[in-house]
């Protein structure tokens, strides 16, 4: 079976200057570069060719997706700002600790509703980072939402 190029092999966070996340965030990070690695296509726009060890940080108020090769050479640097994805990461904490808090006292249809509610403001997330990554690199959905669930861990503050 040939292997793509357009993919991520590898993730890595920069978590270097957080404080340690909660048990649940720091689940859902593992989950989400597991799943990540699994199935995602990344492609640059400009051409250089994958797959990519991806590592993701956060450094004086933006986003950098630092691309290596193989050889673990860095091959590009994308980086964003991140005050566009300040409200809805926000939004997605406090939607979060909302439905952590209905999980241990509300009803299934309560439940249900605020994690419908989570679900949306996730995909505003990751609608988001397509929108921010065009241009420069083209990904689908399911790894821009999987992408968004590590800015969260990047951003995360107790």
């Amino acid at each position: 079976m040939v292997e793509s190029s357009n993919k991520l092999v590898a993730v890595e966070l920069d978590l270097s200057l957080g404080a340690a996340p909660s048990p649940e965030a720091e689940h859902d990070r593992q989950v989400a570069i597991h799943d990540l690695i699994e199935a995602n296509s990344f492609a640059l726009s400009n051409g250089i060719a994958g797959p990519f060890r991806l590592q993701l940080s956060s450094v004086d108020g933006r986003l950098v997706f630092n691309l290596r090769d193989a050889a673990e050479q860095l091959v590009y640097t994308i980086a964003l700002s991140l005050t566009p994805f300040r409200r809805i990461v926000r939004d997605y904490f406090q939607i979060c600790d909302s439905y952590n808090a209905a999980i241990r006292n509300s009803s299934p249809g309560q439940i249900e509703t605020i994690d419908m509610a989570r679900r949306g403001i996730h995909n505003e997330g990751s609608e988001l980072l397509m929108e921010r990554l065009s241009g420069k690199a083209e990904i689908d959905f399911n790894t821009s939402r999987r992408l968004f669930t590590l800015i969260c861990a990047l951003m995360w503050r107790p």
